[in-house]
């Protein structure tokens, strides 16, 4: 780990990609506390108030309620499930993969498949095909991205697995009559977990957008739980007359994504410093 930080110190890009990323998840963390106001609180007279007007620093909403406050908890919402679809469908699509890529035969062959066919449907659309099924809930929508999520991480632990199985210390394991659980878990594991790191990096920002897709869509959270996807589909339709609406939580949608990748891409260099040169 300090490894890691010294390497993050000296990529300004990468520094502050981890910077925003944990201003994110404190203001996430302590929503309570930072949000001026209650970001479920209506007060029509205040409807649509310029940033400024009222004690609102950002403004309000179309039904007067604060901006701020609302992209302060929508932060939130955004992490928690972004992080929870990466584990679940991180840790689940790594497994079949290790496994896959292990074992080798007839349980490669059906694994495979299963990603084959995952992803032959495009995740969103599956998303919103799910969600218009079971009905908008958190909950839902983490299940929802944890399947449409496992699939890459599948691929690329078989083949990380694959290529560490062909190396002599695995050989060398088997002869000694090792298990296969603890030849799994003690060599071949700590040895691809750097790319699923990657992968896992990507993934964060990709279910970011997805999350704030089927809210804005009305498919997703709640429209009562305030989220920026939610918020970008509220304000819409009032551009021309109150920009601050839709346009504030779209950046902090769009900051929180660039640093996630910006992030994921220095992870690659670092772990693969081969695709630099190339």
């Amino acid at each position: 780990m300090k490894a890691l930080w010294l390497s993050i110190r000296r990529s300004p890009v990468a520094l502050t990609a981890f910077i925003v990323l944990l201003g994110l998840v404190g203001v996430a963390l302590l929503a309570p506390v930072l949000a001026p106001m209650d970001p479920g609180a209506i007060d029509i007279r205040a409807r649509l108030s310029p940033p400024g007007e009222g004690g609102h620093i950002l403004g309000t909403d179309n039904v007067g309620r604060d901006v701020l406050s609302r992209i302060i908890h929508g932060a939130r919402i955004s992490l928690f499930v972004g992080v929870a679809t990466v584990l679940i469908g991180g840790i689940f699509g790594s497994v079949l993969g290790i496994v896959a890529g292990y074992f080798r035969g007839w349980v490669e062959t059906v694994i495979m498949r299963l990603v084959d066919i995952q992803l032959a449907f495009p995740s969103i659309l599956l998303a919103v095909a799910i969600m218009a099924l079971v009905g908008p809930s958190m909950m839902n929508v983490v299940v929802v991205l944890s399947i449409a999520t496992w699939a890459p991480f599948c691929r690329v632990a078989r083949g990380q697995t694959l290529s560490v199985c062909n190396q002599e210390y695995i050989t060398a394991a088997v002869s000694l009559g090792l298990s296969d659980t603890r030849i799994l878990w003690r060599h071949v594991l700590p040895n691809i977990i750097n790319p699923l790191i990657v992968v896992a990096s990507f993934a964060l920002a990709t279910n970011i957008i997805n999350e704030a897709s089927l809210s804005f869509l009305g498919v997703g959270v709640p429209p009562s739980t305030p989220t920026w996807g939610g918020m970008l589909g509220e304000g819409r339709n009032y551009l021309r007359i109150a920009w601050w609406v839709a346009t504030l939580p779209g950046i902090a949608l769009m900051l929180s994504v660039y640093s996630v990748n910006m992030l994921g891409d220095w992870l690659r260099d670092h772990y693969d410093p081969r695709l630099t040169d190339s």
